[in-house]
């Protein structure tokens, strides 16, 4: 047994500073103390000096720099150069405008909570919550989403003019340009509000907010360009739209066949210098009705005019509507939601220089610019509109499940419309959770490249498996289109978030681990640039330092992945209160879970990683995940964790921990290289998974917490439109909440009488004359049951038309066949 103590000393040692993160010099010093002490302790003498020789062929080669250098580093930096996986115009530019705020702790294996749990919780300023209670309100009253969609197939009039007059095309415009001069949450929250009641009404509403002439404007344009435009724009004098996409560059938008050719022209019958534009754009919002169209193109210099350039590069410019040689075409129909969206075309346009954003010098600068502003915009409005619709789907199908009954029962005590309810309330508490996190990151400074990614993606996918289960529950009333469904509509725009801004595809299995990986990773980014520095001494000396950086901290994940592993992750410090300390516990393991599988596949596959779309997507969702969880955990305890939340933050951790192991099971079960998928099984799950999907007890929390007025019901409603009016369907379904619960022991008392054969009437009113009657009820209860009774009529009824209504305006039947047969008869 003495022969194997100084091995298990080393062992020890080894471990202990790994975990900890000890420097070399350090463990060096551990261990051959603890050699030294196994010696006197009566150790075999043998195995001790073995032991502290394997110490000192391992740390001295190491720690003499000049040898570490010349035997390691030097060949090392030679391999990877080599395996350096080539970067392509697109990834090159969005790793090099991406910032990185808590996401990159993520990466550490060893996160620092702190960090989160400090940052400032968002708030609104007076003014900002002025205009959500004002202007939106008042906007949202005046929504009726059924005229939009099915009578006007677009906003009246009254509604542009409002928009406009108020200023909400100007919200992210400074307010010495006009505008409201809004933060990221305040833009946030009004998209969220908007969407609770009309997704047409919040996409009008954010496009000009997110990526578009006003926000390149604010960020890049010259002074002039500010001056004449952005006033213009924050009054809605000049309505934006932004045409990147076309039929041949949806998401590579830098291989755009789009171009621009330097030379003369004729503006405003002056000779000048500027660019003829030949371009095809689709699915551009706002399209129609745009005055002021930006757009993406490849600008060329032939000629050399500008000068020895000739392929310039991606570059931006402002074309007024009226420029000769745009053509507007008719509009696209996405999937019956009428917004404003279509294509455009042009052809031999000529712009001067002086409509390029930011003017000339910003030439070829395009896709860094739009980067910046993608990486903003995409934190915003995709987001904000599915925290809207999931926040509203929640509290109003709650509402439904509780007024709605079927064999006297509640339908939402039914276990499988448990089920639904639950995930509905988890999937909306984690979507209102990720995308306040996105918003107040970008207030924070930050531009959020794999955030917003993060958010786009998950957000529109959980949002739109949110409108499904709400569809479950609702059934008929949702497959009914009418003014009163309050849900169809945005069951069928579903879809659309999940395809703009970027395919969900793409972003999960490319972008959100992707970018992640180098962007985030504490040595990768350094390692790449310290590879290309043309300095090969000063080079060689910042690889060496980030190498064994890196080294390290590889180590040291794979000691925390299986110590975490062992022990559930149930031993250690951690921020939070009693009920989350084990929460931030879970997620240190997930976090060093992902740093090492980040970097054995970066290892093992090198440049062939980012053709590994499956890999890549599934440590995505483990990085998203980890992200979202975060974000649940910051808002809880940014709202004084509020106790009765805590049924709807258990079901969304649980749900994303469960989803974490699977993502991480299937990239180990697939991983390229079988041998190293087991050996990091086993350092992941060494006594294999553990975490479980949300079980049916904390299910049946989460939906009765949907299915009664309580705070924690009213927190997560809190932002969207929920006023009983006649436009708003689901607002009253929600006011009648209260009163539909008071009734229901006077209602159990009538049907018991009912059932009891001591009332023989068949009519409703008729059976609660007789109950009076006969005493089973009083005069004050039956007039609660009738209006229990109109309550539960306005909340389960559904539309009904004339064919004539239902047919387009421009429709003609064609003759019928009978009185064809009849006139051939004639």
């Amino acid at each position: 047994m003495s022969i194997a103590i100084p091995f298990l000393a080393l062992l020890l040692a080894g471990a202990v500073a790994a975990y900890h993160r000890l420097r070399l010099a350090y463990w060096a010093a551990i261990t051959l103390t603890l050699l030294v002490a196994c010696g006197l302790l009566g150790a075999n003498p043998a195995a001790t000096i073995v032991a502290a020789v394997l110490v000192a062929v391992i740390a001295l080669p190491l720690l003499i720099a000049p040898v570490r250098k010349a035997l390691v580093t030097a060949p090392l930096l030679k391999f990877f150069r080599k395996v350096l996986p080539p970067l392509s115009q697109t990834e090159r530019i969005a790793l090099e405008t991406g910032s990185v705020g808590f996401e990159g702790e993520l990466f550490t294996g060893d996160p620092d909570w702190n960090k989160l749990l400090d940052q400032p919780r968002p708030a609104l300023t007076d003014e900002e919550q002025a205009f959500l209670d004002g202007p939106v309100e008042e906007l949202c009253r005046m929504t009726n989403d059924w005229e939009i969609t099915h009578v006007h197939a677009d906003l009246p009039p009254e509604l542009w003019d409002f928009i406009k007059r108020n200023r909400f095309f100007g919200m992210i415009i400074p307010k010495a340009y006009g505008g409201l001069g809004f933060s990221a949450l305040a833009h946030h929250k009004v998209i969220q509000k908007l969407s609770s009641v009309s997704s047409v009404v919040s996409s009008t509403v954010g496009v000009p907010n997110s990526l578009g002439p006003g926000e390149l404007l604010n960020h890049y344009g010259t002074q002039e360009q500010k001056d004449y435009y952005l006033p213009r724009l924050a009054i809605g004098e000049e309505v934006p739209c932004f045409g990147l996409t076309g039929p041949f560059a949806g998401s590579d938008a830098t291989s755009i066949p789009d171009y621009g050719i330097v030379c003369k022209g004729e503006w405003n019958g002056a000779n000048v210098l500027g660019v003829r534009l030949t371009f095809d754009k689709r699915y551009i919002t706002l399209a129609p009705v745009a005055t002021l169209i930006g757009l993406a193109f490849r600008m060329y210099d032939p000629d050399g005019l500008l000068g020895e350039t000739e392929d310039i590069g991606i570059t931006l410019a402002l074309l007024p509507r009226d420029t000769a040689g745009v053509d507007v075409g008719r509009r696209h129909f996405p999937l019956n939601s009428p917004f404003q969206n279509g294509p455009i075309h042009g052809r031999d346009v000529f712009i001067p220089l002086s409509q390029l954003v930011g003017g000339p010098d910003k030439a070829g600068k395009g896709w860094n610019m739009l980067n910046e502003c993608l990486a903003i915009g995409r934190s915003i409005t995709l987001p904000s509109t599915a925290s809207g619709g999931a926040k509203f789907g929640a509290v109003v199908t709650g509402a439904y499940a509780r007024i709605r009954k079927q064999f006297g029962l509640s339908v939402g005590r039914f276990e499988g419309v448990e089920e639904a309810l639950a995930r509905i309330g988890g999937k909306a508490y984690a979507i209102s959770a990720l995308s306040q996190a996105t918003a107040a990151a970008v207030d924070r400074g930050d531009v959020p490249a794999v955030p917003s990614a993060i958010a786009k993606y998950h957000c529109t996918t959980m949002g739109r498996e949110v409108v499904s289960d709400v569809m479950d529950v609702i059934g008929g009333k949702g497959i009914i289109l009418g003014p009163r469904n309050f849900a169809g509509r945005n069951w069928q725009a579903a879809p659309i978030g999940i395809t703009v801004e970027g395919a969900n595809i793409m972003t999960r299995s490319l972008l959100i681990f992707g970018q992640g990986a180098i962007l985030c990773h504490p040595w990768v980014m350094k390692e790449m640039k310290a590879a290309q520095d043309p300095d090969e001494k000063a080079g060689l000396e910042e690889f060496d330092r980030n190498l064994f950086g890196h080294i390290g901290f590889a180590i040291s994940n794979a000691v925390r992945s299986i110590w975490f592993g062992i022990t559930g992750a149930k031993i250690g410090a951690a921020p939070g209160d009693a009920y989350t300390r084990r929460y931030f516990r879970k997620l240190d393991r997930y976090s060093a879970n992902l740093a090492l599988m980040a970097d054995v596949s970066m290892l093992m596959l090198g440049g062939k990683l980012k053709f590994k779309e499956s890999l890549s997507g599934r440590l995505g969702d483990v990085l998203s995940h980890i992200y979202m969880t975060s974000a649940m955990l910051k808002r809880y305890h940014d709202e004084g964790a509020p106790q009765a939340d805590q049924p709807l933050l258990a079901w969304s951790f649980h749900d994303s921990v469960h989803k974490i192991e699977n993502a991480l099971s299937a990239a180990l079960r697939n991983f390229p290289i079988r041998p190293v998928g087991w050996l990091m099984w086993a350092l992941i799950f060494p006594l294999g998974r553990r975490a479980e999907a949300p079980g049916d007890r904390l299910s049946r929390r989460v939906a009765a917490l949907l299915m009664a007025p309580n705070e924690a019901r009213a927190r997560l409603g809190d932002g969207v439109f929920l006023t009983p009016c006649d436009n708003n369907p689901g607002g009253r379904i929600d006011s009648y909440l209260a009163k539909a619960i008071a009734a229901e022991p006077i209602e159990r008392k009538f049907l018991k009488a009912l059932k009891g054969k001591g009332i023989q009437a068949l009519d409703y009113p008729a059976q609660l004359d007789e109950a009076v009657r006969e005493g089973h009820i009083s005069a004050e209860e039956r007039a609660l049951l009738q209006e229990l009774r109109e309550i539960t009529l306005d909340t389960i009824t559904v539309d009904d038309f004339d064919t004539e209504e239902l047919r387009s305006a421009g429709y003609r039947p064609p003759p019928s066949h009978n009185g064809d047969r009849s006139r051939e008869a004639a």
